[in-house]
């Protein structure tokens, strides 16, 4: 394509925090391929009897568990009518929307099922270790409960906690290294980025960049999750005939300010523009398409961010930011196989080590009606 010099200085950002607040999640998941639109994933293992299809959604074959997405969930677990289950649920927090739509998952489950008693709870912020630490440990040593959801924000010291008792221990959102554990519910973040950065790559295309460069603006070094969802973008761009520029990655710390320098330095680099400029996290990417506004050889940029809050869909909907990508997880999805896979391990069934509970990539095309979908869950008991 033809570029064009740069004939604009960059703008500065200030911007209020547009994504979810820290989500963890796997490492690696199934393969699946991003179709045009929406592109939802779910795994998919040889325990496809137990599997709750929903129409319009796609799910894609590999290993792990079959788990539908969409808003018509159905429970696969068996729940028995005339007993009482009672689960523990401790999140991160409840301070923010990602965690208030994991809660509208659990509760659309208990609402299904009035004998399932299962009422999140969590610090007030993430920084409040010791606050989660007690409320396990209060939970454990009750003795109360059937079984234990939780969203560890100190993975080891949770798993320790947890492993004095002998209910089944079933992590969301954020894994845990723990013998006994009876499954996880989450993301592969590896596998979400391939296939955000998949439907980067396409869309570069569209936008009639010939050479597809991708330069990531990452988080945190050495991070578990920043890696994985490196090492998606990686496989993402270069198997749909891409170059990732592993030398010119630029560590950002998961902050919006530090990603405005990244990009500066970038645009500095690079006069003639970038196919790709890929984040770990949505705020990083926003960032860095707000800094590139008004430079020509950006303008037709791909920004891929990673997170799907309901301000970035509408953020996207509306225009304010151009060619940008995000790859939204499905926390309403996590909070209900959260309870459905705790109740069969309640019943004994033995569980697949991770519960993929798929992700959805965001563009113009299905901006709004993320958002729409989001603030539904948000209102659903107003």
């Amino acid at each position: 394509m033809k570029k064009g010099k740069q004939i604009a200085a960059a703008v500065f950002a200030t911007m209020m925090a547009a994504s979810l607040a820290a989500c963890g999640g796997s490492s690696s998941s199934s393969s699946s391929g991003a179709s045009e639109g929406a592109s939802s994933s779910a795994a998919v293992s040889g325990t496809s009897s137990e599997s709750a299809a929903v129409s319009g959604n796609s799910v894609s074959a590999s290993s792990g568990t079959t788990v539908a997405t969409g808003t018509d969930l159905k429970a696969t677990a068996k729940v028995d009518p005339n007993k009482n289950y009672n689960i523990s649920v401790i999140f991160k927090t409840l301070s923010s929307e990602h965690w208030q739509v994991m809660k509208a998952g659990v509760d659309a489950y208990t609402k299904l099922y009035p004998n399932v008693k299962a009422e999140p709870v969590g610090p007030s912020a993430e920084t409040m270790y010791d606050e989660q630490l007690n409320s396990i440990t209060t939970a454990v040593d009750s003795d109360s409960y059937d079984a234990y959801i939780i969203a560890p924000l100190q993975s080891d010291s949770a798993a320790k906690l947890y492993s004095t008792t002998s209910k089944p221990v079933v992590a969301v959102d954020t894994n845990m290294n723990m013998d006994s554990l009876a499954t996880f519910v989450g993301t592969g973040n590896e596998e979400a980025a391939k296939e955000g950065a998949t439907k980067a790559v396409e869309m570069a295309k569209d936008l009639g960049w010939d050479e597809i460069n991708c330069i990531e603006i990452a988080g945190v070094q050495g991070d578990e999750t920043n890696t994985a969802r490196m090492n998606g973008y990686k496989a993402g761009v270069e198997e749909n005939g891409g170059k990732f520029l592993d030398d010119e990655i630029q560590y950002a710390n998961a902050v919006a300010d530090q990603a405005v320098t990244a990009m500066e330095a970038i645009m500095s680099k690079h006069p003639d523009g970038v196919a790709i400029i890929c984040a770990n996290n949505d705020d990083m990417a926003l960032a860095a398409a707000k800094t590139a506004a008004g430079n020509e050889a950006f303008k037709n940029t791909v920004f891929l961010g990673f997170d799907g809050s309901s301000a970035v869909c509408k953020s996207i909907a509306t225009g304010e930011v151009s060619n940008f990508i995000t790859i939204a997880q499905n926390p309403y999805e996590m909070g209900f196989y959260a309870v459905d896979n705790a109740i069969k391990a309640i019943n004994g069934e033995k569980l697949d080590d991770f519960v993929n509970s798929g992700v959805t990539i965001i563009t113009k095309d299905n901006a709004q009606e993320r958002y729409d979908t989001v603030q539904g869950y948000l209102n659903s008991d107003k």
